[in-house]
């Protein structure tokens, strides 16, 4: 196949995406006085704590939705998107908790639109398997009794 013809498309394409970068270029430059500021070294940063990590439950049906959790539920249930409950708001969870957690894990499962939010089936993942959601169903309860 001969790829000459798609080059100049390519190389535009990625002038564009280029362009749309997520920070702007500052205002103003603004060099460091060379006798001034360049003399005077910056003192050294201290460390950035590193997040604590939360600890794996013991129980391994706790701990394995806790894995699905972490790498597929958590980007929208810690940021409440689209009605999502976060796991540990008592409040959030009161009126769903009652259900029990088959009937929440049917529902995470098939996917559903309510009053209060909506969620795509398996959270969008499609590859996971029932019980992985009906474990991390249980892991976003345990946390928020």
């Amino acid at each position: 196949m001969n790829m000459k013809p798609f080059l100049p498309c390519l190389t535009l394409s990625l002038v564009f995406l280029g362009a749309c970068g997520l920070e702007k270029p500052p205002a103003s430059l603004k060099f460091p006085d060379e006798k001034k500021e360049a003399a005077a070294p910056a003192a050294p940063a201290a460390p950035a704590a590193a997040p604590v990590a939360e600890k794996a439950p013991a129980d391994p049906k706790l701990a394995a939705g806790k894995a699905v959790y972490d790498t597929n539920c958590a980007a929208c249930h810690e940021a409440g998107m689209m009605g999502a409950p976060k796991p540990g708001d008592k409040a959030a969870w009161s009126a769903r908790i009652p259900q029990g957690v088959e009937t929440m894990a049917k529902k995470s499962i098939t996917g559903f639109q309510g009053k209060v939010g909506a969620m795509p089936p398996k959270g969008g993942n499609a590859t996971l398997t029932d019980e992985a959601v009906t474990n991390a169903v249980t892991f976003m309860v345990d946390k928020s009794k």
